[in-house]
């Protein structure tokens, strides 16, 4: 069994996801000499939206010119699996806090490890289809060899526009719940490893004293 601290740091970084329920995970910022107070979109858990009212339209309009797909959130099947999947990792990160079992609580670690590699990854192919499965027979604008994927963090530039992708604050939430955890399993380790000690070093002091 685990210590209670362990327990409780695991139990707080699978609540901590209950934040992607309400805050967004991801934004997407595009400035430009036109667009003098920016666009810009953020990715929620079940949906994409403008930061402000009509930002979405708009860059969806801007999309057309270039032969980009239009985002349609409802079209985007991730954002009806990951309520599921976020729900089931607090359900099983909680369930492994209470039981205890380190074996549980690793396996939650790994588990939470991998859906994050994969949602990136999935992440990076939206944007890669996006920004290279474009519609050049239709388009207005044909820049030859041009392609206008976002890049997954940080900045790039995009003809006149500079688009920047960051974590949002559901976003850096979760990143700071998936430290937490993997903290956790450092401190159980050490501790589990100082009590496997303990005996010993208790044994040795015993044979000098029989000395």
């Amino acid at each position: 069994m685990s210590s209670t601290r362990t327990r409780l740091l695991i139990a707080i970084a699978a609540l901590a996801l209950a934040a992607l329920y309400f805050l967004p995970m991801w934004r997407i910022l595009l400035d430009a000499p036109q667009y003098p107070e920016g666009l810009g979109m953020r990715i929620w858990i079940n949906t994409v939206s403008g930061i402000k009212p009509n930002d979405l339209d708009n860059i969806n309009n801007l999309n057309h010119y270039i032969g980009m797909k239009r985002i349609v959130p409802e079209a985007i099947p991730e954002l009806r699996l990951m309520p599921v999947v976020v729900g089931v990792l607090i359900a099983l990160g909680l369930a492994a806090a209470a039981l205890g079992r380190r074996v549980l609580m690793r396996g939650w670690v790994a588990l939470l490890l991998i859906a994050c590699v994969v949602g990136l990854a999935d992440f990076w192919k939206w944007e890669y289809d996006y920004g290279h499965d474009l519609d050049m027979e239709n388009a207005i604008i044909k820049v030859p060899g041009m392609t206008y994927q976002p890049p997954l963090i940080g900045s790039r530039k995009l003809l006149n526009f500079t688009a920047t992708s960051l974590p949002d604050s559901g976003g850096i939430i979760a990143m700071l719940a998936v430290g937490l955890a993997v903290i956790a399993l450092v401190l159980d380790a050490r501790e589990t490893a100082t009590l496997r000690r303990a005996p010993q070093r208790h044994a040795a002091r015993h044979a000098t004293a029989g000395a």
